[in-house]
């Protein structure tokens, strides 16, 4: 667990531990933390019970360990989700603070930030790295935000910036993608197309819960006459950001499917090609299957009036040769095969 203090106002880092920063929580009147959780492994399978040794005593009732959330000095009964694998996108307000789990995209995967925020402090927990927090250090050192929701509504509008800019850059890619089918197509593009209409739907499955529970939490302050003039402008600064940026990850989402019905047209487009190609080869060789078996049919015409080869070549090849003729007038005086040569 890496524990990182800033000092506010004037932003000094530090990097330390939890009992260190459990006592600048208590002590210090503005102060951030950031917490580094290290990421979740694969449960090994559980270990045999080994009998005990002789002469010693099973231990019973071994004491638990303590949650984050205790060892920071908060409320752990009502924090118990505070740090723990797996939560959903929450928001809860109480008179002592406010608690919330922030999506935010990093490397096209959704990591989600634990952050409890009172007067005094503002905490934070995330497993894995995450570069919101560094992007957070770097925002306060030119904006100085005069208090901790201050901090914590700038930590919201970084993490709207992820989703934002995944769903543009994958929007862009979208783009250029749907532009390179019209040229040349290959089953890669829709490999990849597959990818990110899961990576939009991942976003908005992600971002469109975290806004529903922070709207109704907003709203719900914003008509307190206790709610300060500068809290309610960040407030809805905040709402805007959140329905644009939900906007364009559907823009995104609709753009995927637009460019999945593009290559389906123009498969499509394709095979109606060769289906008219096959059509003229049917039509010019139709006939002349015709004129094959009617001469190769025993009856008595044949046998008795045909008796010279100049007759025979002259009606089996001849009129073979003159339909064919005929097939190739009738396609080119209905522009048929020039429209098959526009389409190539």
């Amino acid at each position: 667990m890496i524990v990182t203090v800033v000092s506010m106002p004037e932003v000094i880092v530090t990097r330390t531990d939890a009992a260190e920063a459990r006592t600048r929580l208590d002590r210090d009147p503005f102060v951030l933390v950031d917490i580094e959780l290290p990421e979740e492994t694969p449960a090994e399978a559980p270990e045999q019970p080994q009998p005990p040794a002789h002469g010693q005593a099973q231990q019973q009732g071994e004491p638990e360990a303590e949650s984050l959330a205790e060892q920071l000095g908060l409320d752990a009964e009502r924090l118990d989700w505070f740090g723990r694998a797996g939560e959903p996108a929450r928001a809860e307000y109480r008179k002592e603070g406010t608690g919330l789990v922030v999506p935010v995209v990093h490397e096209e995967q959704i990591i989600h930030i634990h952050a409890v925020v009172t007067e005094r402090f503002l905490v934070t927990a995330h497993r894995g790295q995450a570069d919101l927090a560094r992007t957070i250090t770097d925002a306060l050192q030119h904006e100085r935000p005069p208090d901790p929701v201050a901090v914590l509504f700038l930590l919201l509008g970084e993490a709207l910036g992820t989703f934002r800019q995944a769903a543009v850059q994958a929007l862009l890619e979208t783009e250029e993608l749907e532009d390179e089918m019209f040229e040349q197509r290959n089953p890669a593009q829709v490999f990849r197309l597959a990818q990110l209409r899961r990576h939009s739907a991942l976003l908005h499955h992600s971002l469109r819960p975290f806004l529903e529970v922070t709207d109704q939490i907003l709203t719900r302050r914003m008509t307190s006459p206790n709610f300060p003039e500068e809290r309610q402008r960040y407030a809805r600064e905040f709402q805007t950001s959140g329905r644009l940026v939900l906007a364009d990850i559907e823009s995104l989402q609709e753009a995927t499917r637009r460019a999945f019905a593009s290559y389906s047209s123009l498969v499509a487009d394709e095979q109606n090609g060769v289906i008219n190609r096959l059509a003229i080869v049917s039509v010019v060789f139709l006939p002349l299957s015709f004129l094959t078996g009617f001469f190769g049919m025993n009856f008595t015409f044949l046998t008795d009036r045909l008796e010279s080869r100049d007759e025979f070549w002259l009606l089996a090849v001849g009129l073979q040769v003159l339909v064919l003729f005929v097939s190739l007038y009738m396609l080119h005086r209905t522009r048929i095969w020039r429209r098959l040569r526009e389409n190539d």
